[in-house]
């Protein structure tokens, strides 16, 4: 029983980001510490508990539910500010007792909203990286996509939108990270300066409601179907491009890497390169995969 728990529990973590949040208490927290809240948690107790009462393949749906449950998690879309807090300033500490920039406060909501939807589980990208080691920097980047897709929710925080204002505004959708964040998320609920829920919906996602949906694809160029249902490759992959041509990075390079996630590419990341060469290596990789070389136009 132990060992089918052990093997699911490995199974989800392959899918999910190394470092959480854990919400309930603020803490960061790497594999072993969420394996260890796991098993002294009442889910784990009561998987235990229910070995005798089930069958194999009904006790199989209950520890893959369960864990799939006790595991989800949301993450943080959002335009880098002043005074955001990185890895080296949350570990070992709750993030409730950070300062008060306007980082440290951006994510300290963060969490209490995931709390509030019942997410023991956060991810941001400010300091759940360690983005001193280029190891990890690497595969973080590659990563990336799939960590957004395989979120319970993704929230996104507009501080340049008020409750009645434009999305079509917001510097979040200029930016060259938030594309793939925006597709390979399959639940989103947008934000606004305050941290009220745009258009004050009720909405468990934002990509559910019809009316939205409609002003992401004029402010965005992307059609509906992809907006709700995408998958990263090759297929279409001028408009692909297209969709990223509008967007910038703050770093130049960073325009192709943002991009390796929607094109399920697996390319080195050579900080300091010319946004030329990472773009050119990029088409090159796209060119080679898909034969179409309509992608140089794009």
């Amino acid at each position: 029983m132990k060992l089918s728990i052990k093997k699911a529990v490995s199974d989800k973590l392959e899918k999910i980001p190394l470092r959480l949040l854990h919400t309930p208490t603020g803490v960061l927290c790497n594999r072993d510490a969420q394996i260890s809240r796991f098993e002294g948690s009442p889910q784990y107790k009561r998987l235990l508990s229910l070995a005798s009462s089930l069958d194999k393949q009904q006790l199989e749906t209950e520890i893959n539910n369960l864990i799939e449950e006790y595991f989800g998690y949301a993450t943080l879309s959002h335009r880098w500010g002043s005074g955001e807090p990185l890895l080296r300033d949350v570990e070992g500490k709750s993030i409730d007792d950070l300062g008060n920039t306007d980082g440290e406060a951006k994510l300290q909501v963060f969490c209490a909203l995931a709390l509030q939807r019942n997410f023991q589980w956060a991810w941001s990208d400010t300091c759940c990286i360690d983005k001193e080691s280029s190891a990890e920097l690497q595969e973080a980047i590659g990563s990336m996509f799939s960590w957004y897709h395989w979120s319970s929710l993704t929230i996104v925080h507009l501080p340049d939108v008020s409750e009645a204002g434009s999305l079509a505004g917001s510097v979040w959708f200029t930016r060259g990270w938030t594309l793939q964040e925006l597709l390979a998320s399959h639940k989103i609920l947008f934000y606004t300066y305050d941290w009220s829920l745009y258009s004050k919906s009720n909405a468990a996602d934002h990509k559910a409601d019809p009316a939205l949906l409609d002003k992401l694809q004029s402010v965005t160029g992307i059609p509906i179907q992809y907006l709700t249902t995408f998958s990263p490759g090759m297929y279409d992959a001028r408009s692909r491009l297209h969709w990223a041509s509008r967007r910038r990075t703050t770093r130049p390079e960073d325009i192709a890497y943002s991009l390796f996630g929607i094109f399920q590419v697996h390319l080195p990341i050579f900080y300091g390169e010319s946004a030329q060469n990472a773009v050119g290596r990029l088409l090159a990789e796209i060119i080679s995969r898909s034969g179409d070389v309509s992608v140089l136009d794009w």
